[in-house]
């Protein structure tokens, strides 16, 4: 019985022990819960917070890189704005739409993918895809000129992609047409084979049939008879495997031809016989593939002709564009190697790529390059040119993208042309600062 009591009491100690540590836990956990609450909006605010800041600083620099690149396209057009002297000159640009820095974009890639067309020659194109270029970005165009410039643009693609796509039909019809008659001559062949094979059996099943007659004059008269067709067969088979190995010949050349001269068309810049922007691009991103798995030296050189511009003006397009194609030809005597490679990617903007190149190496090439630019006096009729250019150099960096190494390679110009041209600057590793010299 006292035991029992004993118990009892403990079970009662116990329960009311539970009950206590309950309340205890509810109120603890009510505020731990709050606290902790707190503490995940007050982390979700400052997540909230990075992200709205990222974003700001992506969008600043996305503004900053538009204006740079409207920058760098305005002065390729030679367009002028007037500016305050306390402003620079990329703030001087005024502020241009979505819609106009689209349609510059759409202009200037097209300028840089021409490719010569029936009724179309490059020059007057990028002539006027330049002029439309200048009309978007002119502050003083009215209203009315603005429309207008905009309809020109809507009828200038439009009637240039269906001669584009023309062009693109008719020689894509050309190379089926040679297919196909390559196609019809192999056919003819089977035809005469089939024939005279059918020919050469019937005389092959007389003379079996001369042999079971058992007559000595009829198998002499089909043994001859099988004689002279199968020699007859050999013979004009193999007159026809010949004529047919010519026609082959002649075909498979043909369609070679055609299909180096549609690459060329893709790949070549029809004015200097340079590499274009295509395939630079493609041939570029070969070599940061090649990077990524060897760890070789891959340097490029871009370089731009000094006061190009005031060429043209002085002594008109014919000219400038005589010093453009001068100016390629020395480019592609200096980087002769194989693997090198001499691209236009702009009006008077080329590139050349160079493996196997350290950046020590390929400022050797640089000078060498600039030293006979210099000294060269181009002669066109009665007119004598002389100019210069100005150097970016930039190796490829570990796992550094195409993007990055071309812009610094871009920036190592800019510090040349802006620091008095006629020079070359070597890019730094990092997208900071570059030495000039």
């Amino acid at each position: 019985m006292k035991l029992r009591q004993a118990t009892l009491r403990l079970k009662s100690r116990r329960v009311t022990i539970k009950k206590v540590s309950n309340t205890e836990w509810h109120l603890i956990s009510k505020e731990s819960f709050l606290n902790l609450r707190q503490a995940q909006l007050k982390k979700n605010e400052n997540r909230i917070e990075k992200v709205q800041q990222k974003n700001r600083e992506d969008t600043d620099r996305v503004e900053v890189s538009l204006k740079q690149w409207i920058a760098k396209l305005i002065e390729q057009l030679d367009v002028s704005f007037s500016s305050n002297d306390n402003k620079t000159a990329s703030d001087s640009i005024p502020q241009i739409s979505e819609e106009k820095a689209t349609l510059l974009f759409m202009i200037d890639v097209y300028n840089k993918h021409l490719f010569e067309i029936e009724k179309h020659s490059i020059r007057k194109v990028r002539e006027k895809l330049d002029r439309m270029a200048k009309s978007l970005v002119d502050p003083n165009t009215t209203v009315k000129q603005s429309e207008n410039n905009l309809f020109d643009i809507r009828q200038f693609f439009s009637s240039y992609r269906i001669d584009e796509y023309s062009y693109i039909q008719n020689t894509f019809d050309d190379f089926k047409r040679i297919v196909w008659d390559f196609a019809d001559q192999l056919g003819e062949d089977a035809h005469f084979e089939d024939t005279k094979d059918k020919s050469l059996a019937n005389n092959l099943k007389d003379l079996k049939e001369a042999v079971e007659a058992n007559s000595i004059e009829s198998l002499r008269q089909k043994s001859r008879e099988f004689i002279n067709s199968y020699v007859e067969y050999q013979n004009q088979k193999h007159v026809l495997r010949d004529r047919r190995m010519d026609s082959v010949k002649k075909n498979l050349n043909t369609i070679k031809k055609q299909l180096l001269d549609a690459n060329n068309s893709l790949s070549v810049d029809h004015l200097t016989n340079a590499q274009n922007r295509k395939s630079f691009d493609d041939y570029i991103k070969k070599l940061a593939q090649i990077n990524s798995l060897s760890q070789g030296q891959f340097s490029l050189i871009m370089l731009d002709i000094d006061f190009f511009k005031k060429i043209n003006d002085t002594h008109g397009h014919d000219i400038g564009d005589f010093v453009l194609k001068e100016c390629v030809k020395l480019l592609q005597e200096v980087f002769n190697k194989e693997d090198m490679m001499v691209a236009r990617i702009g009006g008077e903007e080329f590139v050349a790529v160079l493996p196997n190149h350290s950046a020590e190496h390929a400022v050797i090439r640089a000078e060498e390059a600039m030293k006979r630019i210099r000294n060269e006096a181009f002669i066109q009729g009665d007119v004598t040119i002389r100019f210069t250019v100005s150097m970016g150099i930039a190796q490829l960096q570990d796992k550094e993208s195409t993007s990055d190494w071309l812009k610094r390679a871009d920036l190592a110009l800019y510090q040349s042309k802006n620091s008095g041209r006629n020079k070359y600057t070597v890019a730094s590793p990092l997208l900071k600062n570059s030495k000039a010299a």
